[in-house]
C-alpha cells in the first residue's frame, strides 16, 4: 500500500466525510472537500498531467502556498508517476533556477505569489516545458489548474508502484549553502504515514489544524497521520493566535502542532489579556505537538499553565528521515520535556563518539537514526550519500547524549546550522553573500538564542581596511541578496578570528555575542 492508495481508500470508505478544509480569516474565506471530491480532483489533474506527456521519473516542480490546492497538486504529480518536487516559498529567483536546474525538471505548478520570481528566471529555465497557474486570473503562456481540473475526466491511468520507487524530491540546505535534493520512496512516505498515526493515536474523529508550510517534510508528513486515519485536517493560511484559537473553536480541531515562535505568541496575547480563554471552546483540543528546533522546557510550562488538560508531545527528525518521528518523546513522558525522546515506531536510534563506538549514557555523541524512514540518497551525488548514511544508519550531524533512562537530549549541531522560526539556514549561505560586498574584507555567521525563534542570525564583519561601514548599509545590501528569513537581525563589526588553518573560530564569536 502506497500513500496514493491510502486517498483512494478513503475516497471509498468515507466519500461524504470532510477530507480538508481551508480558511483564510480575513477575507471569511472557508472551502471544504470531501474525500470523495478531494480523490476525483487529483485524478481529474493527473489525468491532464498524463495528456502533457508527464509520467514516470519526471520531475515537477510545486510551488504554491499552502491550499488544499497544493495537497491536489501533490497527489496527482504521483499518481502520474512523476517525481513531486516542492520548494521552499522563500526561495528567490536563483533558487529557483538552481533547483529546477539540478532536478531537470519539465513542469512548474505556481501560485500567483510565484509568477515574478519565475519570470525572473525564465530565461535559464530551458528545460520547462509546462507551467500550470493556480491563480484566477490568466497568465499568458500558462495552463489554468482550475481548467486543467475541471476539463479532464477522472479516469487517470493506474500505475504499478514498487514500495522502492521514487515519488519526491526534496531540497532542503547544504554546506554549500545552495539547497541539497534528497530522493524519497513510496516506502519512506508511507513509513512516515504510519509513525504519525501511531505517535499521537490518530482516529476517524481527530481533526488536525494544519499551520507550518506543506512544502516542509514536516507538516506535510504530520497531515499523513490524517490521511492514514482517514481524518479531517484544518489548512489555516493565516497564522495570527487569535486566527489559531478561532480555527481551533469554529473547526473543533483536535490536535495542532506549532513553531515556538507560534506558541510563544499565543502565550504572550493570553498574558497581556488581549486573548482570553473564556472566549473559546476549546473542549476537543486534545494535543499540542512542537518540532523542528529546540523547545524551552519553560515554555511547555506556560503553555500547560493555560492548557492543563491538553497533552504535550515533541518530534525531532530532518529531511533525510523523511520528515518527524525518528526520535518521539510521547504523550506519556511529559516529565521528560527538555528530552526529544527515544527511538520512534519503526526506528532505532544510535549515539557514538568519534571513533563510532556507542557512547555511554551522558556522554555527548552524533546521533544516528535507522528504519524506513531513511532516504534513498542525495540526488546524483554518492560521495555525499556514503558519507551520510553508513551501514543503514543516517548519521543525523547532530550531537546529543542520553540520561539514565535512555531518553535523548540534543546538545549542540555537529554543523553550524541556525535553526530559526523551525527553518535550517546554514551560516555559509549568509557569509557568501556579504562576501560580495565590496566593502567587506571577513564576515562570519553565527546563530544567537531568541526566546521566540530559538535562534536569530547575526554577521560579525570586518570591514576593507580604510572603509566606513554602516548596520544600515549592510541591512539594505542584505534585502537585494538574501531572502527575508536569512537576513541578520545583528550586525556586528569586529576581527573574524581564524585557527591557523583558516576555519571560522565560530564558540569564540559565540561566547562573544551571545551574551
Amino acid at each position: 500500500m502506497t500513500i496514493l492508495d491510502l486517498v483512494s481508500r478513503n475516497a471509498e470508505l468515507y466519500p461524504a466525510d470532510t477530507a480538508l478544509i481551508e480558511l483564510k480569516p480575513s477575507t471569511a474565506y472557508r472551502r471544504a472537500v470531501t474525500w470523495s471530491e478531494f480523490n476525483e480532483s487529483i485524478n481529474r489533474l493527473a489525468t491532464a498531467l498524463v495528456a502533457r506527456g508527464i509520467g514516470r521519473e519526471d520531475k515537477v516542480i510545486h510551488l504554491m502556498m499552502n491550499s488544499i490546492d497544493w495537497l491536489i497538486c501533490y497527489f496527482a504529480i504521483l499518481k502520474t508517476g512523476a517525481w513531486a518536487v516542492p520548494l521552499n516559498f522563500r526561495f528567490t529567483s536563483r533558487d529557483i533556477l538552481y533547483c529546477a536546474n539540478i532536478s531537470e525538471a519539465s513542469t512548474i505548478i505556481l501560485g500567483p505569489e510565484f509568477v515574478g520570481r519565475v519570470e525572473e528566471a525564465k530565461s535559464g529555465l530551458n528545460r520547462i516545458k509546462h507551467y500550470i497557474y493556480t491563480g484566477i486570473d490568466a497568465q499568458t503562456g500558462m495552463d489554468n489548474l482550475n481548467t486543467l481540473i475541471t476539463s479532464y475526466k477522472p479516469n487517470a491511468r493506474e500505475i504499478s508502484f514498487n514500495q522502492n520507487d521514487v515519488c519526491g524530491l526534496y531540497f532542503t540546505s547544504g554546506t554549500t549553502g545552495d539547497p541539497k535534493p534528497i530522493v524519497l520512496t513510496h516506502k519512506n512516505m508511507m513509513h512516515a504515514a504510519v509513525t504519525e498515526q501511531k505517535h499521537h493515536h490518530q482516529t476517524k474523529e481527530d481533526n488536525f489544524i494544519l499551520l507550518p508550510p506543506l512544502y516542509h517534510t514536516g507538516a506535510k508528513m504530520h497531515w499523513f497521520g490524517s490521511l492514514y486515519s482517514g481524518s479531517k485536517a484544518t489548512i489555516l493560511t493565516e497564522i495570527k493566535p487569535k486566527n489559531i484559537l478561532d480555527a481551533l473553536h469554529s473547526e473543533r480541531g483536535t490536535i495542532i502542532w506549532l513553531l515556538v515562535p507560534w506558541a510563544q505568541d499565543i502565550l504572550g496575547e493570553l498574558d497581556r489579556g488581549e486573548l482570553k480563554l473564556a472566549d473559546y471552546d476549546l473542549s476537543n483540543l486534545r494535543l499540542m505537538h512542537i518540532g523542528a528546533q529546540p523547545v524551552p522546557p519553560s515554555l511547555v510550562k506556560r503553555w500547560k499553565a493555560y492548557f492543563p488538560g491538553v497533552a504535550y508531545d515533541t518530534n525531532y527528525g530532518l529531511s533525510e528521515s523523511t520528515g518527524p518521528g525518528c526520535v518521539h518523546l510521547g504523550l506519556e513522558n511529559e516529565h521528560k520535556v527538555g528530552a526529544i525522546g527515544k527511538a520512534g515506531e519503526g526506528w532505532s536510534t544510535r549515539i557514538v563518539d568519534e571513533s563510532g563506538r556507542d557512547a555511554a549514557p551522558g556522554k555527548v555523541g552524533e546521533l544516528l537514526v535507522k528504519g524506513n524512514g531513511v532516504m534513498k540518497e542525495y540526488y546524483k551525488n554518492p560521495a555525499k550519500t556514503a558519507e551520510a548514511i553508513r551501514d543503514g544508519w543516517l548519521y543525523t550531524g547532530d550531537m546529543a547524549k542520553t540520561d539514565e533512562d535512555g531518553f535523548i537530549y540534543l546538545v549542540d549541531r555537529k554543523k553550524d546550522v541556525i535553526i530559526t522560526g523551525g527553518e535550517n539556514i546554514f551560516p555559509v549561505e549568509i557569509e557568501e553573500a556579504l562576501s560580495a560586498h565590496p566593502g567587506v574584507y571577513d564576515v562570519a555567521a553565527i546563530g544567537v538564542k531568541d526566546e521566540r525563534l530559538g535562534e536569530i542570525v547575526a554577521v560579525v564583519i570586518d570591514p576593507q581596511p580604510g572603509t566606513k561601514l554602516t548596520q544600515e548599509e549592510i541591512a539594505n545590501y542584505c534585502e537585494k541578496t538574501l531572502p527575508r528569513y536569512k537576513r541578520p537581525r545583528l550586525i556586528f563589526f569586529d576581527k573574524v578570528p581564524r585557527n591557523p588553518t583558516g576555519k571560522i573560530e565560530k564558540p569564540v564569536l559565540r561566547e562573544k555575542y551571545s551574551g
